[in-house]
């Protein structure tokens, strides 16, 4: 994930300001864009180039060329290249770079929040004839993803899931009473909300497939959901798509407080006991 710190992201707006050679922001739209999806590498010649069309100074365009060799070194997650499918790859890097995300799950508890056991009996139901050996590299990849959430300065994660979550069995009683245990102490951070519709809540409008929600520290780079099919994934950063999918997330939050989601959970937990 390319970062934009100070003084390229004042350049950025400097540059498109009206009356200056800015004025069609593409020319920088477009390699930043590619920086947030990794398939497309930031070409550090190009971007030198383009700045120095555009009348940036020797400094500025030094630090901008800085920054596009940074954005095209491989992530820490890079050596799972053989467990990480390429359309995933472009979802580790986005979750990494974020500062606000997401979730809607109507199935399975969220890859960051789950407990080691929870999520083997999750990519075990996904890849169930994969060799023990890929499997643990797969929740190896799924608990490192987590550390994100320890580090300074760490992202909102803002997660809304159905309540058949709770009712899925995965790896049996003692394993979903941890994991119902792990999203009540996460739930306690100032940083991470947990919200659960409750089946009561009945048709809503977000009763479709599961969705990430990105949004990043500069101002440059766009909104991002991220949606998944069952053969891939799709990126979206349309303005009508993200807002579409923002609006839902919005609405299905109004379904339960935080006081209800929590004894819901509660409830659960102790059902498994």
């Amino acid at each position: 994930m390319a970062h934009l710190p100070g003084r390229p992201a004042e350049l950025v707006q400097r540059l498109r300001q009206p009356g200056g050679r800015g004025q069609d922001p593409a020319y920088l739209r477009a390699p930043l864009r590619h920086g947030a999806a990794p398939e497309v590498a930031l070409k550090p010649l190009y971007v030198e180039k383009l700045l120095e069309t555009y009348g940036a100074e020797q400094q500025e365009i030094e630090e901008f060329v800085e920054l596009a060799e940074r954005a095209n070194e491989p992530g820490w997650w890079h050596t799972y290249r053989d467990v990480l499918p390429n359309w995933f790859s472009a979802y580790v890097s986005l979750e990494a770079g974020a500062r606000t995300l997401r979730t809607y799950e109507p199935h399975y508890v969220t890859g960051l929040l789950q407990t080691h056991a929870y999520a083997r009996g999750v990519l075990r139901g996904g890849f169930p004839g994969e060799a023990d050996e890929d499997l643990a590299r797969r929740v190896d990849l799924r608990l490192r993803r987590q550390g994100l959430l320890d580090r300074p300065g760490a992202p909102t994660l803002w997660v809304v899931m159905e309540e058949a979550v709770l009712h899925r069995v995965v790896g049996g009683p003692e394993v979903m009473r941890e994991q119902i245990e792990r999203l009540l102490e996460v739930s306690e951070l100032e940083h991470v909300s947990v919200d659960v519709v409750p089946f009561t809540a009945g048709a809503h409008v977000g009763a479709c497939a599961p969705f990430t929600y990105f949004r990043f520290e500069e101002p440059e780079l766009p909104d991002i959901v991220y949606t998944e099919v069952l053969s891939g994934a799709m990126y979206l950063d349309q303005r009508s798509d993200v807002s579409a999918h923002l609006e839902a997330h919005n609405r299905m939050s109004l379904l339960s407080s935080d006081a209800d989601s929590k004894a819901l959970l509660n409830r659960m937990r102790k059902e498994y006991s």
